[in-house]
C-alpha cells in the first residue's frame, strides 16, 4: 500500500511516499481503507520532535517518539474510512461499515489502509456526514471533552476559552455550554459569529482587546491552542481557578508546583 513515511525528524520536506506492507487485522481488529485523514498539530510537532517548544518537552517528545529516529515512520492519528475486513472476535462492525476514528500517539492514518481495535477509539460515521467531514472530528473533540472534564465545570462554571475557532476550541465552546457553563471565547474578527453561533455568550476579538487587561475574572481559562502562558492568565483567573492548555509537557512542572502551592491550579492533560 501507499504511505507517507518520514524517518528522521524535521520541516515537512522529510516526508515522502513510499510503498509498505499492508497491515494484517489480529481476531480483534478491523481493517479500515481510509478515504479521509488530517495533518493536525500533533503531526506536526511530532515530525519536528517539537523542536518550537523549547529543548526539555523536545527531549520529553523523543523519549516518547523515537530518540535518533521516528519508532513510527507513518504518521496521522484521525481517519475516516470503510471497513475492508474484520477479524474472527469482531461483533460491533462488518465489512462495508463506513468509520472514523483516533489512533493517537500511535499515528498510522496517511495510508491507504489502517488497523484497529474494535474496543479503540472508533465509531460508526454518522449518515449525515462525509468522510472529509468525520476525520477531523476526531481529535478536536476528545480533546475538548477531556480537559473539560478535568476543568471540573459544576465547581468552576465560569470559563474562557482562548483560540476558540479551531477544531478543539469549537468542540469546546459546544461542550462548555452542554455543561451550562457561561462562555467567553477568545478570536480573530472573522470568526467572531460563528463563536457566538455555537453557544458563547461574549466573543472577544484578539485583535483589538486583550482579555487579560478586560478586568474579567474567570474559574477556567483554555488555552485550546497553546499560545497562552500560565503567568499571562493567573491574573485572569479566580481563586481556585484553573488554567488549562493543549500544549502538553511544557507545564508538567508547573501543574506539580501549583498542586501544592498557591490557590490557581494549572492543570496538565495527557492525550486521551
Amino acid at each position: 500500500m501507499k504511505a507517507v513515511v518520514y524517518d528522521m525528524y524535521g520541516p515537512p520536506e522529510v516526508l515522502h511516499l513510499e510503498d509498505v506492507e499492508r497491515p494484517v487485522p489480529k481476531d480483534d481488529e478491523v481493517l479500515i481503507k481510509i478515504h479521509a485523514t488530517t495533518v493536525n498539530r500533533l503531526d506536526c510537532h511530532t515530525r519536528e520532535a517539537n523542536r518550537s517548544n523549547g529543548r526539555v518537552v523536545m527531549v520529553l517528545s523523543r523519549l516518547v517518539s523515537g530518540v535518533r529516529a521516528p519508532r513510527q515512520r507513518i504518521l496521522g492519528s484521525e481517519l475516516a474510512g470503510t471497513v475492508e475486513q474484520a477479524g474472527r472476535a469482531v461483533s460491533e462492525f462488518k465489512v462495508g461499515d463506513r468509520v472514523f476514528g483516533l489512533t493517537g500517539i500511535r499515528f498510522g492514518a496517511h495510508a491507504e489502509y489502517r488497523c484497529m481495535r474494535e474496543s479503540a477509539r472508533i465509531a460508526h460515521v454518522p449518515e449525515s456526514m462525509t468522510f472529509e467531514q468525520a476525520a477531523p472530528m476526531c481529535d478536536g473533540a476528545l480533546n475538548a471533552l477531556w480537559c473539560l472534564r478535568l476543568a471540573d465545570l459544576e465547581k468552576r462554571p465560569k470559563v474562557l476559552i482562548y483560540g476558540a475557532s479551531g477544531a478543539i476550541g469549537t468542540a469546546a465552546v459546544q461542550l462548555a455550554r452542554h455543561f451550562k457553563a457561561d462562555v467567553s471565547a477568545v478570536c480573530s474578527t472573522k470568526n467572531l459569529e460563528l463563536i457566538k453561533s455555537i453557544g458563547a455568550g461574549r466573543a472577544i476579538d484578539y485583535t483589538t482587546e486583550d482579555f487579560t487587561k478586560n478586568g474579567e475574572t474567570y474559574d477556567v481559562i483554555f488555552d485550546a491552542v497553546g499560545k497562552q502562558t500560565f503567568a499571562r492568565c493567573r491574573g485572569s483567573l479566580r481563586p481556585g481557578g484553573a488554567y488549562l492548555a493543549t500544549d502538553g509537557f511544557r507545564n508538567i512542572a508547573l501543574a506539580v508546583w501549583t498542586s501544592r502551592f498557591g490557590d490557581k491550579k494549572v492543570i496538565f492533560k495527557l492525550p486521551p
